[in-house]
């Protein structure tokens, strides 16, 4: 951090002046001189006892000749070597995006494509095209190459998904298309060995944007509606550009694909539309291609239930509907209590909104409240500077990243985002792939929106919702950043910081002990890698060999609409509006190759035992209680699917029985928990049959295999009943002693909803982490030999100062460079021509990032 102390040699104090203005340093050297004169005074008159003699003030670390302060090295990364020059596993670009698609369109292929941005339901088109990855025995015949045996990369491959509306039978599939760059060798072949049915049915199909399929149907639905509407809501949806209500859709759409549905539930048109249901719902059935075959089954308004428009409309007006009450906290005319007196003089002055937002709504927005401001919260806060040069090595071309003994290269995909392959630590490989696999988040209630809610984020891509980081906020002010790639049926959107690499001081030492033998008291600074994109997905790298996966949530809840009914479900965050209950459980896939591919799992367990000593006294008695451990391999792989130990007395690790520490101890890698080590608490629901079954456990550790890349898919959402990649079915007896296993990992958190959740959760709240840490894989703690630390040793004469070796490395000082203005430049979207796309409007990019949650009916 930037501060105002830096260590210095031995012979000089410690403390520092900052830099300050010349005239603040001149009257500083003047109060010393007066007041050394003054104790010069005293001490003529009381003579003081022996002490050690203080040392001088230090002079500024300076440029040349000027005395003046040096101003920082550049925050740029030096460049890094990686292993091998290629990333096997970076993204398309867009130029091989296009390339692809053309390829795909020819006649030849006889797939009758569709431009996928003017394609309709009963079409075909390109839903999706990615990077898909090698065989990892070819992936590591490549990176594991010897200078006398070369081996060539292996081929380049693409995955892309078709939605084939114009089929007989429509359905989805995926097909494989390589090798890469399109030339007379490339071929296409189904891809169907990654799943464990045949084809997706085409009622779990994929979404496109904005969300029109349903446009007509609500149309046809609401405008009947719209006098009942807007008596109850002061509100219509009408496809008109002032529309007061919008809707949105809650999946699961499917159970096993046979239909396609999905309660509707409607919310005010306002910021932070998610907070402001209405509390009225219909369920509609969408299934097929053709929408004038698609009907509203049911209306459920304070619950009432309505089979059809009519039956609703006569309820509401001879009088039986039962109403809700007025809500004030959506009333744009209402004046809240927090704004009904007069603000502080204190208060700062109102900034303007880039739209104007009514007072009574602003506590569904960011908008700073009208409140005094914080004791010296008018001054910027601290920030972290690197003062000898950025500590990490970056190659911006194969997005690889080395630091202190790490490397590592980094992949980037639509459906979960960030990726890190080939990761090595002092240059041996620990884990070949490491990565987000499905994120679910299933609720609670009462009311249909919120009992059928069981959200799989994958179908919706993670990686294509990623955001560009904010800088200062985000991530510090000397991070780096990376872009990233991902490709959709209209096009390509690129985004310059989707991911930040940076240097952090924790602040806090990694080892420290006070002692006063020799070599007894010393501390190692707590520096870690950051590597870190939005959705907040954290790779946290440690001096030791440790990694930290941590990630951190924000953002508004699916509220829903509270009334008495509700209690028990979640809780009161305004005067009708509701946080429900639910659970996120994300999921992560770990790849651990402990000094190589051949490993197993270890169960470690500690339990209480009672035990009698012939070498105890009558004074104690014989018994004594203590613990002990229970070390035991799991060898099959039913077996492995697991839950940590009550009071986590135990944990799990993969080990490599063929190799030993300098100890004789296999050595392996542990996975322990962090923050909120939580699994699924709802077991059984049809929501939730079989698609999600990974979230049943903390952790389940499965034989690997190029079949099984992941524990889920972007059809999971949309078929419980039948899912494309049925997690249990990785786990069919098979022996998992001495081979190549893979962790599935989970982290989440059981989300009771608070006040404090509005307008939006905090990170410090929704954050939930696991370690890999080492087991007895190194014969001791690697990390002293890190030359940010100190070793203290005690005086030899009683009185003297503690002698101290700091290897040499000595705090930095100098100036750090201006903070760039603030900018935000937004994603970059290319058309399915890889040109430049007119830039989007910001209701276009909102319905780009809303999806479901959000469907503006529209003419």
């Amino acid at each position: 951090m930037a501060g105002k102390y830096t260590l210095l040699a031995r012979d000089e104090l410690v403390q520092t002046i900052a830099p300050r203005r010349l005239v603040l340093r001149r009257l500083a050297i003047s109060l010393l001189l007066l007041l050394g004169t003054a104790a010069i005074s005293i001490l003529l008159i009381h003579p003081p006892r022996p002490a050690p003699v203080l040392e001088q003030l230090p002079t500024p670390l300076s440029s040349g000749d000027s005395g003046a302060i040096a101003h920082c090295p550049s925050n740029l990364p030096p460049p890094a070597t990686p292993p091998v020059p290629v990333n096997l596993w970076m993204p398309l670009t867009v130029s091989e995006t296009v390339s692809i698609s053309s390829w795909l369109s020819s006649e030849d292929r006889g797939l009758n494509l569709t431009h996928g941005d003017a394609a309709g339901l009963s079409d075909n088109f390109i839903y999706l095209i990615e990077a898909f990855p090698p065989p990892k025995a070819a992936a590591l015949a490549y990176l594991d190459q010897s200078a006398d045996a070369p081996v060539s990369a292996p081929g380049r491959y693409a995955r892309v998904t078709l939605h084939l509306g114009a089929e007989d039978e429509p359905v989805v599939r995926d097909y494989l298309v390589g090798p890469l760059p399109v030339n007379e060798d490339t071929s296409i072949r189904p891809l169907t060995e990654i799943y464990h049915i045949p084809e997706i049915p085409y009622n779990a199909r994929g979404y496109t944007v904005p969300f029109a399929e349903l446009s007509p149907l609500l149309l046809r639905v609401m405008a009947p509606l719209a006098e009942a509407t807007q008596e109850l809501f002061d509100g219509v949806a009408l496809g008109r550009p002032n529309d007061t209500l919008v809707a949105a859709a809650i999946g699961p759409y499917s159970f096993d694909g046979a239909w396609r549905r999905a309660w509707i539930p409607l919310r005010r048109n306002v910021p932070g539309q998610w907070l402001h249901p209405v509390g009225f719902f219909l369920y509609v059935d969408f299934s097929g291609t053709d929408p004038a075959q698609w009907r509203l089954l049911k209306i459920v308004y304070n619950h009432q239930i309505f089979d059809t428009i009519e039956s609703f409309l006569e309820a509401f007006h001879n009088g039986t509907l039962r109403r809700l009450p007025k809500r004030p906290d959506q009333d744009p005319h209402n004046t809240p209590s927090s704004l009904s007196s007069s603000p502080s003089s204190a208060a700062p002055p109102r900034r303007p909104s880039p739209t104007s937002v009514p007072p009574s709504l602003e506590w569904s927005t960011r908008v700073r409240p009208q409140t005094p401001p914080r004791d010296l919260s008018e001054l910027p806060g601290p920030r972290q500077i690197s003062t000898s040069g950025v500590r990490f090595r970056l190659d911006r071309r194969t997005q690889y990243v080395s630091w202190m003994g790490w490397g590592l290269y980094m992949g980037f995909g639509r459906d979960m985002g960030m990726s890190l392959w080939d990761v090595r630590f002092m240059g041996t490989r620990l884990i070949y792939e490491l990565a987000p696999q499905e994120a679910i988040a299933q609720y609670a209630g009462n009311d249909p929106m919120q009992t059928s809610t069981a959200w799989l984020d994958r179908f919706f891509g993670m990686g294509a919702a990623v955001r560009d980081l904010l800088p200062g906020y985000d991530c510090p002010a000397d991070a780096a950043y990376l872009p990233a790639t991902t490709h959709g049926h209209a096009g390509s959107l690129v985004r310059a910081r989707a991911v930040c690499v940076f240097e952090h001081d924790t602040a806090r030492p990694i080892s420290r002990h006070t002692g006063y033998g020799p070599g007894e008291f010393g501390a190692v600074k707590g520096y870690v890698l950051v590597v870190r994109s939005i959705s907040t997905f954290d790779y946290i790298f440690h001096l030791d060999g440790t990694i930290e996966v941590r990630l951190s949530a924000s953002g508004y809840l699916q509220a829903g609409y509270w009334e008495p009914a509700q209690e028990g479900y979640g809780a009161a965050i305004r005067e009708t509006t509701m946080g429900s209950l639910h659970d996120h459980v994300i999921n992560y896939k770990v790849d651990l190759d402990v000094v190589g591919p051949r490993n197993t799992l270890l169960a470690t367990r500690t339990a209480q035992e009672e035990r009698t000593a012939p070498w105890f006294d009558d004074d104690w008695g014989s018994t004594f209680v203590q613990q002990k451990i229970t070390r035991e391999y799991i060898t099959n792989e039913d077996d492995a699917r697991l839950v940590y130990p009550p009071n986590f007395q135990g944990g799990y690790a993969l080990v490599n029985t063929e190799e030993t520490n300098a100890w004789g101890i296999p050595r392996g890698y542990a996975i322990h928990p962090g923050y909120s080590p939580v699994h699924n608490t709802v077991v059984g629901s049809k929501r939730l049959l079989r698609n999600a079954n990974w979230a049943k456990y903390n952790l389940a550790v499965s034989l690997r295999k190029d079949a099984e890349p992941s524990s889920s898919s972007m059809w999971n959402l949309n078929l419980p009943g039948a899912p494309p990649v049925d997690f249990d079915q990785f786990f069919d007896g098979e022996n998992i002693t001495q081979v190549d296993l893979v962790a599935w990992v989970n982290v989440g958190m059981h989300h009771l909803t608070q006040a404090e959740d509005s307008p939006n959760t905090r990170t410090n709240l929704a954050a939930s982490s696991f370690f890999i840490t080492p087991l007895n894989y190194f014969d001791s703690d690697i990390s002293l030999d890190a030359l940010n630390a100190v070793l203290l040793s005690p005086p030899g004469k009683p009185g003297d100062r503690w002698g101290f070796e700091d290897y040499g490395v000595s705090p930095g000082h100098c100036v750090p460079a201006p903070v760039p203005p603030f900018e935000y430049p937004g994603v970059q979207a290319f058309g399915l021509d890889g040109k430049p796309a007119v830039p989007a409007s910001a209701e276009e990019m909102r319905k780009e990032a809303e999806l479901y949650h959000r469907i503006k009916i529209e003419l």
